[in-house]
């Protein structure tokens, strides 16, 4: 069986099924291609601030070439002050153009094990509007004064110019702070990360935690990793989220703008899932807010079974768009406040939006008339390109998970239950790392249970499993 031949097949169809593109058109290339060579990054004759003096850095998955954010830390002997300088993406793509109407057709960056499916062209994204370390480029630069619980006590938002120092990855970063070798910026992560995560329990917010799934090629193959990363993706993830609410609360003063939000979770299925918490011996104790009793669960078996439910709790994400009277319902629930994206413009098409609208808001000038007309449209643009994406993410991942078990049809693998789903339960292998659902299994969430593999179909992606 040549395994890699058919999953490699396999991808290649998903990728045609879902209508994704092979290449960029040829002509939105050339537009790119020309905002890259005349689009100035000097301070002077861009009419932008000049803050290439602030030592900022970015850190990311190893590897990463198009680098939305980098950031600059400085403790105060009353907190802190944060620079987070997102690209200036919007500079480079013409309202109306050709460039700018694919970057609608797409969305947002699209992640395959085969590879990625870029927003925008690379010679952008990957190049003249990534904040790669050395390079003079353009910026929405955010500065809060943070007081010693990082809470914001001042914020503003400038269009500069910045030069990052340094690129690091999430391991090496957190190797360089564990062993009290880090620059200042990363010295201070382990405050800011502490300190706002008690803002988000102080919020009523919540995070679930859960061990992510990554793809990661091997050889010719692919492996499967299921981790939970190091403390300071969690800490990095909090940079953003201050800056999400900062722009979403300019956008709802302002009168104008779009944001993420969330609805609170049904009281019927927040009764459903104390319940379940009972059956798995963690009771959801009455009193205890909602973040606070995920925050304080283990990585037990049991525990993973709880945060599997709670995740049902987190539905009905969307985008809403507004222009005059805010929108009735505007807090994202999981995040326990009102929320935008607006940190990542070269992977996702909203955040160019969210920065334009916020940086007109913020300084005093015209929301430019482009972004005016076209916010509408977004939500249901945003919608149509995130499922698209949560389908390629699901359907690559069961294919790859797929290959890693063909040819083992008969053996017996060893799991635990994490939930009942309709006619089944979800399992995850303990090796390789699978999850799978197994139809008219007899087990209660938590536990541990034996499998016999029937069949692996890398062609959809179907497992079948019987209980051994």
């Amino acid at each position: 069986m040549d395994v890699h031949g058919e999953l490699a097949a396999s991808l290649a169809r998903l990728r045609r099924d879902l209508g994704l593109p092979d290449s960029y058109p040829p002509d939105a290339v050339a537009e790119a291609e020309r905002a890259a060579r005349e689009v100035s990054a000097d301070p002077g004759r861009a009419g932008l601030a000049d803050l290439r003096d602030i030592e900022f850095l970015t850190i990311d998955p190893a590897g990463s070439t198009d680098l939305d954010q980098a950031l600059h830390l400085e403790r105060t002997p009353t907190g802190g002050i944060l620079h987070y300088a997102i690209a200036d993406l919007p500079a480079y793509v013409a309202p109306d153009g050709v460039l700018d109407a694919e970057t609608r057709r797409r969305g947002q960056t699209m992640y395959a094990p085969d590879g990625r499916v870029p927003l925008h062209p690379t010679v952008l994204s990957e190049d003249a509007a990534s904040l790669l370390p050395g390079r003079d480029r353009r910026a929405f630069v955010w500065r809060f004064v943070l007081d010693e619980g990082a809470r914001p006590v001042e914020a503003t938002l400038t269009h500069a110019v910045v030069r990052s120092r340094a690129q690091w990855a999430y391991p090496e970063a957190q190797r360089a702070i564990d062993a009290g070798e880090a620059p200042p910026t990363l010295a201070a992560m382990p405050w800011f990360g502490a300190a706002r995560s008690e803002r988000e329990r102080e919020r009523g917010g919540a995070s679930l935690n859960v061990p992510e799934a990554r793809i990661i090629a091997d050889g010719d193959g692919y492996r499967i990793e299921r981790s939970y990363g190091v403390p300071l993706e969690d800490w990095n993830a909090q940079v953003s989220l201050l800056t999400g609410m900062a722009a979403a609360e300019i956008m709802l003063r302002g009168g104008i703008g779009i944001l993420r939000t969330m609805p609170p979770a049904d009281p019927a299925d927040i009764e459903e899932f104390r319940a379940q918490t009972v059956a798995l011996g963690l009771p959801w104790a009455p009193g205890v807010p909602y973040g606070d009793y995920l925050r304080g669960l283990d990585r037990s078996p049991a525990a993973r079974a709880v945060k599997e439910y709670a995740g049902g709790l987190f539905r009905g994400a969307g985008y809403v768009a507004f222009d005059g009277a805010p929108p009735a319902k505007a807090t994202q629930a999981a995040i326990g406040a009102p929320y935008a994206h607006a940190t990542a413009p070269l992977r996702r098409l909203v955040d160019r939006w969210s920065l334009v609208v916020c940086d007109a808001l913020a300084n005093g000038h015209e929301v430019p008339s482009w972004a005016r007309g076209s916010l509408p449209a977004l939500p249901a643009l945003m919608a149509r390109t995130s499922q698209k994406a949560a389908q390629l993410d699901a359907g690559a991942l069961d294919r790859v998970e797929a290959a890693l078990l063909a040819g083992h049809e008969g053996d017996v693998f060893e799991g635990v239950a994490l939930t009942l789903r309709g006619d089944g339960v979800r399992v995850q292998l303990t090796t390789p790392p699978v999850e799978a659902k197994v139809k008219g299994l007899d087990a209660t969430p938590g536990s541990t249970v034996r499998l016999r593999l029937v069949s692996a179909s890398i062609d959809d992606g179907t497992l079948v499993f019987a209980q051994a």
